[in-house]
């Protein structure tokens, strides 16, 4: 089979609809619309319309704002990074490779504080809490913003 010999499935397709071409085609004058009322007029296919009824987008009360400008990290403790070697450069290409993260946002990497840190480590991150910092710089190794 080529791609030139590809065919719809038998009954899968109508043949388009040719309105307004004369009463003699059966979809002449009206198109298909019928005399009058509201079906009829141009514009009374409103999305959401419900008929005068309140519509849905407006009954269900509206709660809270979603925040476009947030930052979207990656989030670890430093407690996570004693699974790794002694005097590794942690970076979070490393983190996934390793299994530790499932991936990278679009903001990066930010260490948190909770835990100790066993174990001599030079962190690239893209942010790193006050308390996380500490706990690198206390166990030998270095906390770089990148």
């Amino acid at each position: 089979m080529k791609l030139h010999e590809l065919r719809p499935v038998e009954g899968s397709t109508a043949p388009r609809k040719r309105v307004g071409r004369g009463t003699g085609s059966g979809l002449g004058k009206t198109a298909g619309y019928g005399h009058k009322g509201q079906k009829a007029r141009s514009g009374s296919k409103k999305n959401g319309f419900e008929g005068g009824q309140m519509p849905l987008a407006r009954r269900i009360p509206k709660r809270g704002f979603t925040n476009i400008f947030a930052k979207e990290y990656t989030v670890i403790n430093v407690e996570v990074l004693n699974k790794l070697e002694d005097g590794t450069t942690v970076t979070a290409e490393l983190l996934k490779e390793a299994g530790i993260i499932k991936k990278i946002n679009k903001d990066g990497l930010k260490i948190l504080g909770r835990g100790e840190l066993t174990k001599k480590l030079d962190v690239k991150a893209a942010k790193f809490t006050e308390t996380a910092q500490k706990a690198i710089e206390a166990a030998g190794g270095t906390a770089e913003v990148i």
